[in-house]
């Protein structure tokens, strides 16, 4: 989401956004880097809306919104998103953060879907740096045994910022998850960036559920939208 705003922070384009999300007209969304508030840019930004942009962008669509605050400053604060259909019976957010000032965090929901049960959901945005990754995916494991029943479906998906793609080796090993482009392809998807998509980065892993025709949404408007190009893909429960 990059806070609402394009490149170089010039831009404020979350009306755009949220068109762009609204056209995909999917069940489920999984954000990162969404602005869940800035006392400074409520002031100085034309359009900046009178609730949190997660709100902004669930708008009649999702009735349904969980947040999970990742990082806090003096002005605000900032982190994952999740949008639904669905009834959000509950959520929680973990922060996975490791050292310095990089915040990082993993939001947990468990949602109802009618006529079918429960469906566990993680929003994930990983750290820049390997060594932290590898602690995170290990933090991820953790969550997995420890609040996902073994036989309920779940979706993971967000930024891994794995340019290495050493995660879904790892994912499958300790807690079952396959990515989806990798089931159906071979291979993950290239998201970054957006406008000439290069490293592989942004994810879709399931457990206990199927996924078919995984795709990189079109270059327009998505290229301007945001630096990683979003991923989209249909799960069978």
């Amino acid at each position: 989401m990059h806070k609402g705003f394009g490149f170089l922070n010039r831009r404020f384009i979350l009306p755009e956004l949220r068109s762009a999300v609204r056209a995909v007209q999917a069940d489920l969304v999984f954000l990162q880097e969404v602005q869940g508030d800035h006392a400074l840019h409520a002031e100085r930004t034309v359009d900046w809306p009178p609730v949190p942009q997660y709100e902004f962008l669930a708008d009649a669509m999702w009735p349904q919104f969980a947040y999970g605050r990742n990082a806090v400053y003096p002005h605000g604060h900032h982190g994952n998103a999740l949008l639904s259909k669905y009834p959000i019976v509950q959520y929680r957010n973990r922060d996975v953060s490791i050292q310095g000032p990089e915040r990082r965090g993993m939001l947990h929901c468990t949602l109802a879907v009618p006529g079918f049960g429960d469906l566990h959901a993680i929003c994930v945005h990983l750290g820049l740096a390997e060594a932290h990754r590898r602690r995170q995916i290990d933090m991820l494991c953790e969550m997995v045994g420890e609040a996902v029943p073994p036989q309920a479906p779940l979706i993971v998906a967000g930024d891994f910022n794995d340019w290495r793609c050493r995660a879904s080796d790892a994912l499958e090993r300790c807690a079952g998850l396959q990515e989806v482009f990798q089931m159906v392809y071979g291979q993950a998807a290239r998201t970054f960036p957006a406008r000439l998509p290069m490293l592989r980065l942004d994810r879709i892993y399931v457990r206990g559920a199927g996924a078919h025709a995984p795709m990189v949404l079109p270059r327009k408007p998505w290229s301007h939208l945001s630096d990683h190009a979003p991923l989209a893909a249909e799960i069978d429960l």
